[in-house]
């Protein structure tokens, strides 16, 4: 035996796991196949409306500002309404999110919109959501093309668009909306999960905003 499996072994001996990996093998493959759910807290279990309004209240206790616009057409001015009132340059950057592409931004004439990856140069971004969830007021957010990563931490004001119909009660079930929408077992290269502002309590129990990620985070529902 090498020193690795000596070493290996009385690891298995005081942990009373048997030699062969085969068992527990087959115990994460069952469990990858079943996709079991974890705990679903009760004030999740709320119908459609009830779960749009918790999250909402979720996201604005966590010290996100919100805004529920009627439809997709009513986002560009709410774009522009937020920057103006904290009176920031009528830029932003977003990527090729096929639902903000077709938002009209050429209503708002003013608003500059640079579009791909975030270089870390913008103050403002833009990102579409895959989903929120409603018992904390999270938002979940799937990396490629369509909303770069780099938008969702480089900037120091996130905009957020966020479907009404796609806010669910809890994470179990934005796991499975995940699955459906990407097939099993395949996963976007990253996945974030935002609830709020960057903050940071780590220097004399402070909270800083903005510590390592954008400072501000606007999300806007479409009802």
């Amino acid at each position: 035996m090498s020193a690795r499996d000596t070493v290996l072994s009385k690891i298995r001996a005081s942990m009373r796991v048997p030699d062969s990996d085969d068992v527990r093998r087959k115990t994460v493959a069952e469990r990858l196949e079943s996709t079991p759910t974890g705990v679903i807290p009760a004030r999740a279990k709320l119908p459609k409306a009830g779960q749009v309004d918790l999250f909402c209240a979720m996201a604005e206790q966590f010290g996100a500002t919100l805004a529920r616009v009627s439809d997709y057409k009513a986002v560009p001015a709410e774009v522009a309404t937020y920057l103006r009132s904290r009176n920031l340059p009528a830029e932003i950057r977003m990527g090729a999110d096929k639902r903000l592409k077709k938002a009209g931004w050429e209503t708002e004439k003013n608003l500059e919109i640079r579009h791909g990856a975030s270089d870390g140069g913008d103050l403002s971004g833009v990102s579409h959501a895959m989903a929120g969830i409603a018992e904390t007021g999270t938002l979940a957010l799937a990396s490629g093309q369509d909303n770069p990563t780099t938008i969702n931490f480089l900037p120091e004001h996130h905009i957020v668009v966020l479907k009404a119909s796609d806010i669910k009660g809890d994470m179990e079930s934005v796991w499975a909306m995940l699955r459906k929408a990407r097939g099993k077992g395949e996963m976007p290269r990253a996945f974030n999960l935002v609830t709020g502002p960057s903050r940071s309590g780590d220097i004399e129990q402070t909270i800083l905003l903005g510590a390592h990620g954008p400072r501000a985070l606007h999300v806007i529902v479409v009802e």
